[in-house]
């Protein structure tokens, strides 16, 4: 397993003015572990297949983590941000399923 320091972003919902609420990228730092890292090509019908990376990201989590770990949208890793697919809390860490890379949404 590979060490990765890295920040995750949390898409927090916030009142800006009023009756209207948006969507605030936080970013907060971590540490984890790089768990598994998968390359696959999918035939598209296009001259080159698309090519799908997909990996696990173990962090130490804090108490922010846990309880807003339904808002995070990307992990910043291997010099990418990563959109988060799924979460799965195990104790002490969350274990982050990423794949694609995130485009700000």
């Amino acid at each position: 397993m590979a060490k990765i320091y890295g920040k995750v972003g949390y898409a927090i919902t916030e009142e800006v003015k009023p009756g209207v609420w948006s969507e605030q990228i936080t970013e907060r730092p971590y540490y984890g572990d790089l768990i598994k890292v998968n390359r696959t090509l999918q035939n598209s019908g296009n001259v080159n297949d698309n090519i799908n990376i997909t990996h696990n990201v173990s962090i130490v989590a804090d108490p922010f983590a846990y309880q807003n770990f339904h808002a995070i949208r990307y992990v910043d890793c291997m010099g990418a941000k990563w959109k988060v697919s799924s979460v799965e809390v195990k104790y002490p860490r969350l274990i982050l399923s990423v794949g694609g890379l995130y485009n700000g949404e």
